[in-house]
């Protein structure tokens, strides 16, 4: 209680501290602020440029670009009048003249209302093309609405069009080749697995995707590429809003013969309600999605003059289903304060089927001599599910000066609970069977302070943040050899495990910008501590504190009124997780035991870059070089437990180094066409000594990723759209992951005036032509060889169906789980 009590003083002096020194008329010059909308829809308009003339001169003092809700504000603008234009590619550019500013008084323009440009206009919609992606000083901004073949999906599948991030065949995402990051969800941090949470938001839900590959010192530091933020829907003027989505897909094609049929279907609903004051939002979704697929492996192990053989082959599939219920409520007083309560209550569940058939020969390594056979049978079925509930509170309250407040707090718990059932069967006998349960409820707590105040020709911006998560896990493994008569408990593989982590951070950092520069610096300071209290044969606690400093600076010089040149440097953070660290052995299956390591440290990365930006009528161009220097990375690696089981557990290794380049262009040929092109190829290395290995190893390749997308519109209501997502190979510190491949195809037509879509997807096309949808991953040692190639369902066939009552284009925050996902 007292340690309790504590932490809320520790929070609640910086707010304190805040609230005295943000009363103060520390700005003494004006601003100018507006909100700019469609004037068909009145939707609002993200990404207007918006410059600033002084009355009477040619030349631009400002510009900026509006937010996600169409906003914008001009901060320290001194007294006078002034021109101001807003510009868009599809709409008529406007000019408002005369606007005054006198003194520290703010200036609000109210709402901007945007003509579409006549040569843009159909009968349906607007069809000139808009700009696919926004580059800014720290982030690409990337219009979902491009990517037509992953509608009906979830955000994985938007996600995978980005160059800077590749999806593997196991749903595993990487930011430029790291497969940690921090994933935002409408700015809120989430702390859970990025997979997790992405697989349960349906891809009609997202707006934008952003990629903030040089982050400032305001958001957390961690993830090893840097952070994905994706901005939601909503509804965007007074009165109801609703988007319904149907999905269905057809029999597969090839399902290995599988033991069951595949379902997949599902359907999701939003709903935003504005009055005056208030803004409800809600929405429920349901999705089935089952995985068709078989797994086809070698293995050998040496112990000794002793060599095991034990090929594999058999079914691998997933049977997958998750729903959930979200709803927010804001309410807007005054211009001076803003309240947003949030709910969220969900469920998760899979069930993973790995039906192997095993044939193992033992021979003699000196002579060759056959000195073994078996051959048995290996049905394993492992389940996973989470029940999920979190609330989350908002407050922001705006000073006259233009400073601001904000509190936010969340609270999560999630029941974490599954079990895997494991068989080898010889004929008709069972020779073992073993069972491995588990339970590991979670909570999670997340309070923040931030308070900013214009300042000079910028901003000033500080805050403090408090991180707790708990986690108390039970583990039982229980063992049934031929001649026993039931399941026995094995001490060794069972126990409890009990996790606390406690992380206190504070930052500060200034934006600012001049007439052709804009640039940021900060720094944050945090300090984590982690308390694993492990309780099995032995007894074990755990400790470890860290104190550090994650500095970041970013800036972005315009060139031209075309071209732009961008520079970033930031310390970052890869967490490891409780599963990463839970020392106690599970059997995943007959040839693999999987166990963490309770002295696992985490990864500490710098990342930085350097970039140009070109924009022209028909498009943009962009490219970036970078480099990511990463300190004690977390690698899965494998060594012999016996003559056919594996172990794989989790270790540092010394050092990782990633250098690359991103290329990126948007090209728009004439109105009925979008050709969009994304590549990311760099160097990777990782070197270190592997568990007991005597010898330093490195493994260095080349590795890229392509994405492809084009849209064309047949007609005002039909369109085509096709892309392909390609990954090469990686290495890892014991031997390398293959390539993957994943082209898509949908056609798409809209009815009622734009209100009724139908969409066709054709998803990983392979027409026994391309060998989509399939990984081998192979790894090495001294005593054993492993390459496994997992190969999934390909001409997958869905059917869409989407409804819009009015047209969701605002930021929808709605709450998702933010701790119990990552442990899932």
């Amino acid at each position: 209680m007292e340690y309790t009590i504590h932490n809320l003083r520790l929070l609640l002096l910086p707010c304190l501290f805040f609230l005295v020194i943000g009363t103060p008329a520390l700005a003494q010059t004006g601003s100018i602020t507006g909100t700019v909308q469609d004037t068909t829809t009145g939707n609002p308009i993200p990404y207007v440029s918006v410059s600033l003339y002084p009355s009477g001169d040619s030349a631009a003092t400002d510009g900026l670009l509006s937010d996600e809700g169409g906003h914008f504000r001009f901060a320290n603008v001194k007294e006078g009048r002034y021109l101001v234009r807003l510009t868009f590619l599809g709409y008529e550019t406007l000019s408002l003249k005369e606007v005054s500013v006198t003194g520290n008084q703010p200036t609000d323009l109210g709402i901007i209302r945007l003509v579409g440009a006549s040569q843009f206009i159909d009968e349906v919609n607007v069809s000139g093309q808009q700009s696919q992606i926004v580059n800014k000083i720290d982030k690409q901004v990337f219009d979902a609405d491009q990517f037509e073949a992953s509608k009906g999906g979830t955000a994985i599948d938007v996600l995978r069009n980005m160059p800077s991030v590749s999806v593997d065949g196991q749903g595993q995402i990487s930011m430029r080749g790291a497969p940690g990051f921090l994933l935002l969800i409408n700015g809120k941090p989430v702390v859970a697995d990025a997979t997790a949470i992405l697989s349960q938001l349906p891809a009609n839900q997202v707006e934008n995707i952003e990629l903030i590959t040089s982050p400032s010192a305001k958001y957390d530091p961690d993830g090893r590429g840097g952070i994905i933020n994706i901005t939601t829907k909503k509804g965007a003027t007074d009165g109801l809003a609703l988007i319904a989505n149907v999905q269905g897909g057809l029999p597969s094609m090839n399902d290995f013969g599988n033991a069951a049929p595949q379902s997949r279907y599902g359907t999701d609903i939003t709903v935003n309600y504005r009055t005056g004051a208030w803004d409800i939002s809600a929405s429920g979704n349901y999705l089935r999605n089952d995985n068709a697929g078989l797994r086809d492996g070698e293995v050998y192990t040496i112990i000794g003059n002793r060599k095991t053989v034990f090929p594999s082959h058999g079914e691998r599939s997933f049977d997958k289903y998750n729903y959930g219920g979200r709803f927010n409520v804001g309410f807007t007083p005054n211009e001076r304060n803003a309240f947003s309560v949030g709910f969220f209550a969900g469920h998760r569940f899979q069930d993973r089927i790995a039906d192997i058939h095993y044939n193992n020969v033992a021979t003699d390594v000196a002579t060759g001599t056959v000195i073994g056979r078996s051959q048995y049978f290996n049905p394993n079925l492992q389940t996973k599910q989470g029940d999920f509930i979190l609330g989350s509170l908002d407050y922001t309250h705006t000073f006259k000066q233009g400073s601001s407040l904000t509190f936010s707090a969340l609270y999560e718990r999630a029941d974490l609970y599954g079990s895997t059932q494991n068989r080898n069967i010889e004929g008709s006998d069972t020779l073992q069977h073993t069972v491995s349960t588990y339970r590991n409820p979670l909570d999670g707590f997340r309070g923040k302070v931030d308070f900013s105040v214009p300042l000079g020709n910028g901003t000033w911006e500080s805050g403090y943040q408090y991180r707790w998560d708990k986690q108390d896990g039970q583990f039982i493994y229980r063992v049934q050899e031929l001649d026993d008569a039931g399941l026995v408990t094995v001490p060794d593989f069972s126990g409890a495990v009990a996790a606390v982590n406690q992380i206190h951070s504070f930052y500060t950092q200034y934006a600012g910008k001049t007439e052709q520069l804009e640039y940021t610096g900060g720094l944050r300071y945090e300090y984590a501590y982690r308390d694993l209290l492990v309780q099995s044969v032995d007894d074990n606690d755990y400790q470890l504190k860290l104190r550090n400093l994650f500095p970041s600076a970013s800036a972005l010089y315009h060139m031209s009124d075309h071209w732009k040149a961008k520079a970033g440097i930031s310390r970052r953070v890869q967490r490891t997780s409780n599963f990463e660290l839970n020392p106690i052995p599970e059997r995943e299956h007959s040839e693999t035991l999987e166990q963490g390591d309770a002295d696992l440290l985490p990864e500490f990365i710098y990342l930085a870059e350097l970039g140009v930006v070109g924009e022209f009528k028909k498009g943009s161009v962009f490219g970036t070089v970078y480099y990511q220097d990463i300190e004690n990375p977390i690698q899965r690696v494998n060594s012999v437990y016996a003559d056919t089981i594996l172990n794989r557990v989790y270790t540092n290794a010394d050092r990782a180094r990633r250098t690359g380049v991103e290329l990126g262009l948007t090209y728009n040929p004439a109105k009925w066409s979008q050709l969009y092109l994304g590549t990311n190829l760099y160097q990777s290395s990782i070197s270190g000594v592997v568990l007991d290995d005597m010898e330093e190893r490195e493994n260095r390749a080349w590795v890229y990723s392509i994405s492809g997308n084009a849209n064309i519109d047949l007609t005002q209501r039909l369109s085509v759209h096709g892309n392909v997502n390609y990954l090469s190979s990686r290495p890892t510190v014991q031997g390398e992951d293959s390539r993957f491949l994943s082209p898509s195809l949908s056609v798409k037509h809209t009815f009622m005036d734009g209100a009724l879509t139908a969409l066709v997807q054709w998803q990983n096309i392979g027409m026994g032509i391309f060998d989509s949808n399939q990984q081998r991953i192979t790894t090495w040692a001294p005593d054993f060889y492993t390459t496994t190639n997992y190969i999934y369902e390909v001409d997958v066939v869905m059917l869409n169906l989407s409804f819009n009552l009015n047209r969701l284009t605002r930021q929808l925050r709605l709450p998702n789980s933010e701790f119990g996902d990552k442990e899932f």
